[in-house]
């Protein structure tokens, strides 16, 4: 008799020892995933910030050489399109970075947005007389310093990714990442023609 009950107690033991290596190994994984979502989270309110501020440029600098390139209203009505459209899919976003579907929205209007920049670019090459236009080229410098702002967020935004999308994937991680409420992968923020938008829009001035 007292044999099975030592047995059982060392069962019992041993069920219970299990179970909190279990439970510390879970929350352990819980952990670490919140961890690096937050991480991701954070990266891209950087990006957020300075796409805001690129946003509210980009008005500014179209109302300036308007009067200068006025043959060249349909560069200009383009390039404000492609700038609301950007805004309005950074705000289908609402800071969610588990929203595939947003992040490549954002993704491609921002890709429309450095196109139009950069057509714009070209087009304010062919005006010299923009070269003495101190607001012009203040706004341009202004523009410049964000877009390098925009890539180094972006890079740290995709590491961030990278790093979550590593460990979701890794074993035992992928064994209970779905019960824990991480399903899927978080999304690159790639833009087709990122080095478009870093070159545009720049004019020289003398």
């Amino acid at each position: 008799m007292v044999s099975n009950s030592l047995v059982l107690l060392v069962l019992l033991s041993g069920f219970a020892a299990a179970t909190l290596v279990v439970f510390v190994l879970v929350g352990r994984i819980y952990n670490q995933l919140v961890g690096l979502k937050n991480l991701a989270q954070n990266g891209f309110g950087q990006i957020e910030i300075q796409l805001k501020r690129r946003y509210d440029l980009i008005p500014n600098l179209v109302e300036c050489v308007k009067t200068y390139l006025t043959h060249e209203r349909e560069t200009l009505h383009a390039v404000i399109a492609a700038r609301n459209q950007a805004s309005t899919q950074l705000a289908a976003v609402n800071h969610q970075v588990t929203n595939p579907q947003a992040i490549q929205g954002l993704a491609s209007a921002e890709s429309v947005l450095g196109g139009a920049l950069s057509r714009m670019s070209f087009v304010m090459e062919s005006y010299p007389e923009l070269k003495g236009n101190e607001v012009v080229a203040q706004l341009t410098e202004e523009l410049a310093s964000t877009e390098n702002r925009i890539a180094f967020a972006r890079q740290v935004y995709n590491d961030s990714v990278t790093n979550f999308n590593v460990h979701r994937q890794s074993f035992p991680t992928v064994l209970l990442a779905t019960t824990l409420g991480f399903a899927e992968d978080l999304t690159l923020l790639e833009f087709e023609n990122a080095a478009a938008l870093q070159d545009a829009p720049k004019v020289a001035f003398a």
